[in-house]
């Protein structure tokens, strides 16, 4: 007889993990991308993102408390305690036929102020990804991230300007001679 699943006792296989991590890297820069691109209070992340934000109100007040100061900068504690597994678990469960890859892995930024980097990142599903993402979008959490990405981008198109301009002249130069 098979013994029944333990999520909390579960072990993983290194190579599946390292295609869950390619996977949430590459969500992460496609979402950034997006951040930079359009401004975070028009973005839509699913097309059920209202009722993902009301059900996120409801279930998590404390998120919508003192200046939203749990949507700027997450409380991975708060969120993996035994009582915050279990309000997220059931969270979590409400999208299993809703929200495609609902429990994917997905990186999301522990301080919505900052863009990605090892120490502002941490790993969530994908549900609890768009709960805290389309919050911040709403309630402007993410504008100062909006003009952090379009500034990186604007500093990278100079830069491959520049790098283009100095090829250019190598080429000339090299011609003349």
């Amino acid at each position: 007889m098979a013994t029944q699943f333990d999520p909390n006792n579960a072990q993983n296989l290194v190579e599946i993990e390292k295609q869950f991590a390619v996977k949430a890297v590459e969500h992460a820069q496609t979402y950034w991308n997006l951040l930079e691109k359009v401004n975070p209070r028009d973005l839509k992340l699913t097309k059920i993102d209202d009722e993902i934000f009301e059900h996120t109100k409801e279930t998590f007040p404390e998120l919508f408390e003192n200046d939203y100061a749990k949507l700027v900068v997450l409380d991975e504690e708060w969120m993996k305690s035994e009582a915050g597994k279990k309000r997220w678990r059931d969270f979590i469960q409400h999208y299993e036929k809703k929200v495609k890859d609902y429990n994917f892995g997905s990186l999301i930024r522990t301080d919505a102020r900052q863009e990605y980097s090892e120490t502002n990142t941490i790993f969530v599903t994908r549900i609890q990804f768009y709960a805290f993402e389309i919050a911040r979008n709403r309630l402007g959490l993410n504008d100062k991230a909006h003009e952090i990405a379009k500034a990186e981008a604007a500093k990278e198109k100079e830069k491959a300007e520049k790098e283009k301009a100095r090829a250019e002249r190598e080429k000339a130069k090299k011609k003349k001679n």
